[in-house]
């Protein structure tokens, strides 16, 4: 009996001095497990960028904001440099991103301070085919060398219009078959046309005998109208009575339409509104325009009524030029060329 006691206290004595070691030797590895984990820095870690902009990774030992003069750290893992950079460039320095662009033309050759003498402050852009090219001229003429000139050839022809010496200075895009808001989603991108205060993007069956670019900018800023359209003649393929040009005044920005029309006299079709044959934008109403044009637009009927979503208050930012006034001349040619 005694033997047995005796060997069943040593027992329990060496299953409690294995407790006692082992315990010992987890905290020793849990601190020296610590002691390494400290030294690892997690702004050497490379995360999405959807996860990067939410975090403070290095938290107060190095903020996601500060830029390394290299973009690896130690030679190997990149480093995220500022959340604000463009999509696709978080790993740049800021101080190298060129987000926009411009279609200023450039020099082969030389230093590229010399490359522009005046640079244009807005753009023109018309849909053309080559059966329109005297009224495109006559439209041409009518803007300064401040407006950037940009055709979009839907029938493929271009090298025809070199007869024109202000087409030298044009770009030129040409793709068949297509109407201007496809060139627009896809050529006119906010981005690339930011380099211009406003962007005309006009039919080509336009009459221009009445009108003047230079004077319609300065109306468009005295009104501060971030969307606009010279006023269209009244015998002319008038459709709505806002955009009916009106001879005793510079601009307006109401009308009174048919009974049961208008809902509201701040809303379309009897304020906020302009046809889609000749609008204008600024540039910060351009870059809402852009995003709302779907991909699949072919016509743009329909645009016309959503344009107001793109300023505040649109009732005020929206209107028409009456003093400055343009033809219609309701010339189908695209279709002509290509029927259905």
């Amino acid at each position: 009996m005694g033997t047995s006691h005796r060997s069943g206290f040593l027992k329990k004595t060496n299953d409690g001095g294995r407790l006692i070691i082992t315990t010992f030797i987890g905290v020793l590895i849990g601190y020296f497990v610590g002691r390494s984990f400290q030294s690892v820095s997690f702004s050497k870690i490379h995360l999405p960028t959807s996860i990067s902009t939410s975090f403070d990774i290095a938290g107060k030992e190095e903020n996601i904001n500060q830029i390394s003069e290299s973009p690896f750290s130690n030679g190997s893992s990149p480093r995220i440099y500022v959340s604000t950079n463009p999509r696709g460039a978080e790993l740049l320095p800021p101080g190298i991103v060129v987000s926009e662009s411009d279609f200023f033309l450039r020099r082969l050759w030389g230093e590229p301070s010399e490359d522009l003498k005046k640079k244009p402050k807005y753009l023109l852009t018309i849909t053309v085919g080559l059966n329109q090219k005297k009224n495109i001229d006559r439209m041409v003429k009518k803007f300064s060398e401040d407006f950037q000139i940009m055709l979009f050839h839907y029938d493929g022809q271009t090298s025809q219009w070199d007869e024109f010496e202000w087409s030298k200075s044009a770009i030129h895009v040409s793709i068949r078959r297509q109407t201007k808001w496809w060139y627009a989603k896809r050529f006119l991108h906010p981005d690339v046309v930011a380099a211009y205060e406003y962007i005309f993007i006009w039919d080509e069956d336009l009459g221009v005998e009445h009108f003047n670019g230079d004077k319609y900018m300065e109306l468009v800023k005295k009104h501060g109208l971030d969307i606009s359209q010279p006023g269209l003649e009244p015998n002319n393929g008038l459709t709505w009575q806002m955009t009916k040009r009106r001879g005793d005044q510079e601009v307006h920005k109401v009308t009174e339409e048919k009974p049961g029309w208008c809902s509201d006299p701040h809303l379309p079709p009897c304020a906020a509104f302009v046809e889609i044959m000749a609008p204008v934008f600024s540039r910060e109403a351009w870059r809402c325009v852009w995003h709302m044009i779907q991909n699949d637009l072919v016509h743009g009927w329909g645009l016309d009524f959503a344009l107001r979503r793109c300023v505040e208050p649109a009732h005020e930012k929206i209107g028409v030029v009456d003093s400055q006034w343009i033809i219609h001349q309701v010339i189908p040619s695209l279709g002509s060329q290509f029927p259905c």
